[in-house]
């Protein structure tokens, strides 16, 4: 009888909920009965709600069993799982289902395929294609194939990623920086992590495709410490890459000598924005620096510096190794290619969808997310992270790509969407955006710093009912004064929420005394 390979992820998300006990449990078993098995831990697909998913290999292609837990195992075994047996919690071909079937994974292509630290299985489905381009082009050549591709920033501010490589390509000196921001904090994120977890690889080779674009031989990856396994995995797949010889000089792919190392955050919201986490890494508190110089001219240690979200540089391989016509074709106006959108909060079917710019906040939450895990209606979606407006169910109908999203009031971010219930208290989450800034403001500018306790405190003399109108003006003025006069997004955008609840959602400020 073949050997029946298992795939069971070893993503955080599916080992939160048991991965680990199921991989042994079905290890266990397979050995007392004398099926052999060959186990392969790959990252998650995304469809969290399924975790953990085990999908077994057939001549028709993986078969997806789940969710499976411990005392599901013995009942798979006797219905012949290993060969793709019918189950009560089979779900068929995972290419067939159809919150899978329906994204379009190019950034997420290889996440859950593979064995996120094999690099045969990462070079067998396209890995490495792109930097064997790159290698063979002018750095001039690279950038203007990002800068056509259309990629903009994926860490929130939707910088074209181009125009930044080709700064730091033309400004002048004897070292430069890629660093990576992996200080992935929004509420309701996890595609930074997802993808560190399950193809690591990816995000090293657009981190050594940028060093040969702009002229850099080290990189810093700059991963919150929230992120135990993420960390693990990205040192790890650093060593299987270091011994396979792709960082060295003319050796299997790489023309230059690059050297790539992890620095780990100690829990700093701030350190998500780029100078301050510059800061962090050279070993001082992190804290936003003014602008300008900007890092592309003087970032790390006073040199040029590319800092990219994870994201922005793991699609960078793609782009190369497919051109960038074939990324430019997905998306809609200035927004071109795919978002990796990250459902979470009461959602019957939270995970990540990979889609092209341009489906609509509904199609993510009703036709993917399936409404709410509750039952309840769904009252508004925060978009954007915890400083992202509070978008109203009337609105749902929202083309979600960068300009729509601002024409609306509202941002795109880092991709996640968390749903609120029809029992949330919008006054109470104004307030905590208010109470967030307070306590993550790192203090150097006095509008976000003080901005945002004079913002919870008047929130607060709202709700309680004194001089309610008087009260919305200053808090008005508040808001007003954090966005225009604060260093950075930090305090410029804390009033996003905070107005958008307002605007949709008064009566929650003014009728507490009648509930």
């Amino acid at each position: 009888m073949a050997t029946a390979k298992i795939y069971i992820p070893c993503d955080a998300a599916a080992v939160s909920v048991g991965a680990d006990d199921v991989a042994q449990k079905i290890a266990d078993i397979a050995a007392e009965r004398k099926i052999d098995v060959k186990i392969v831990r790959n990252g998650s697909r995304g469809m969290l709600w399924l975790e953990p998913l085990v999908e077994v290999e057939t001549p028709k292609g993986r078969v997806a069993y789940g969710p499976i837990y411990e005392d599901h195992v013995e009942g798979l075994f006797d219905a012949g799982f290993e060969t793709g047996g019918q189950h009560t919690l089979g779900l068929g071909l995972t290419e067939d289902i159809p919150y899978f079937a329906k994204q379009e994974r190019l950034t997420f292509a290889r996440v859950g395929v593979i064995d996120p630290l094999s690099l045969s299985d990462y070079e067998a489905n396209g890995g490495l294609a792109g930097l064997q381009k790159a290698l063979k082009m002018t750095p001039e050549d690279i950038v203007d194939m990002v800068t056509e591709s259309g990629l903009r920033g994926r860490g929130g501010a939707g910088f074209p990623t181009g125009i930044k490589w080709k700064t730091a390509l033309n400004t002048e000196s004897d070292q430069k920086y890629i660093c990576c921001n992996a200080d992935e904090g929004d509420s309701g994120t996890f595609a930074d992590r997802m993808l560190m977890e399950g193809d690591p690889f990816t995000l090293i080779e657009g981190m050594v495709i940028a060093g040969l674009a702009v002229g850099a031989d080290t990189g810093y990856i700059y991963i919150r410490s929230e992120y135990p396994h993420a960390i693990r995995t990205m040192r790890r797949a650093i060593k299987v890459w270091e011994d396979r010889g792709l960082f060295g000089k003319g050796t299997d792919g790489a023309s230059q000598n690059y050297y790539l190392h992890i620095r780990v955050g100690a829990g700093a919201y701030i350190c998500g924005e780029e100078t301050s986490m510059l800061e962090s890494i050279e070993g001082k508190r992190g804290e936003i620096k003014v602008k300008p110089p900007i890092p592309a001219i003087s970032g790390l240690f006073g040199k040029p510096t590319i800092v990219n979200n994870v994201l922005s540089l793991a699609t960078v391989p793609t782009i190369l190794a497919n051109g960038a016509e074939f990324y430019k074709d997905y998306g809609m106006g200035r927004s071109r290619g795919t978002q990796p959108f990250q459902l979470a909060g009461d959602i019957a079917q939270g995970g990540l969808v990979e889609k092209a710019f341009g489906i609509t906040l509904r199609e993510l939450v009703e036709d993917f997310g399936g409404g709410t895990r509750s039952g309840k209606p769904v009252r508004a979606v925060q978009a954007g992270g915890p400083l992202g407006s509070y978008i109203p169910e009337a609105e749902f109908d929202v083309e979600m790509d960068y300009e729509a999203l601002a024409a609306a009031g509202a941002m795109l971010g880092h991709g996640g969407i968390v749903v609120f219930n029809d029992s949330v208290d919008m006054a109470k989450q104004a307030r905590f955006a208010m109470e967030f800034c307070e306590i993550e403001s790192c203090g150097k500018c006095t509008p976000c710093r003080i901005g945002a306790v004079r913002g919870k405190e008047t929130i607060d003399k709202i709700v309680a009912g004194e001089d309610v109108d008087e009260n919305f003006e200053v808090l008005e003025d508040l808001c007003e004064l954090m966005t225009d006069a604060s260093l950075c997004a930090m305090g410029g955008l804390t009033p996003m929420p905070v107005r958008s609840a307002v605007k949709h959602f008064r009566d929650d400020f003014i009728a507490s005394e009648k509930r």
